[in-house]
């Protein structure tokens, strides 16, 4: 299993998995076009030319990022991948010299794994302003806030 950036071939698959989860209600849906436009920032994670999982690294301001779209294959949950997809993640921010990476999510224990921990929504304005506006479920968002202080 390897992670590779993800290429315009994927974006079919990527785009089905991730409604697997968003018809959940785990993550926000994406659409084909949205896929498409921030490809350069989706990462997939590869075996025998198949997608086991993806995770997208969204850059928000200088030195704050955000963990997109992470998602695993239901026929792989439980081997890593959604752990390796993010130490991925850590280490792309890391290497932009970003040094606050954070998630709006449902799986807090997960996270937390990642040594990732809960803030309040209110210390992210650029979120907020950026992405949060546009949501619809932005009067009613119940996604825990979390961050992980690179460094």
């Amino acid at each position: 299993m390897d992670i590779y950036h993800a290429v315009t071939s994927d974006v079919k698959y990527i785009f089905n998995l991730i409604q697997i989860h968003a018809e959940q209600g785990v993550v926000l849906p994406r659409t084909k076009l949205s896929l498409y436009q921030h490809l350069q920032c989706m990462y997939v994670m590869k075996e025998d030319n198949k997608i086991l999982g993806v995770a997208g690294l969204h850059v928000l301001g200088q030195d704050l990022a955000e963990v997109r779209s992470l998602v695993v294959d239901p026929n792989h949950s439980g081997q890593g991948i959604g752990r390796k997809l993010v130490n991925h993640i850590i280490n792309e921010a890391s290497r932009l010299e970003i040094s606050r990476l954070i998630s709006l999510t449902y799986e807090t224990e997960f996270f937390k794994k990642c040594n990732f921990e809960i803030i309040s929504k209110d210390t992210l304005p650029e979120k907020v302003w950026i992405d949060c506006m546009n949501c619809p479920k932005f009067n009613s968002c119940d996604e825990v806030a979390m961050i992980n202080y690179i460094g």
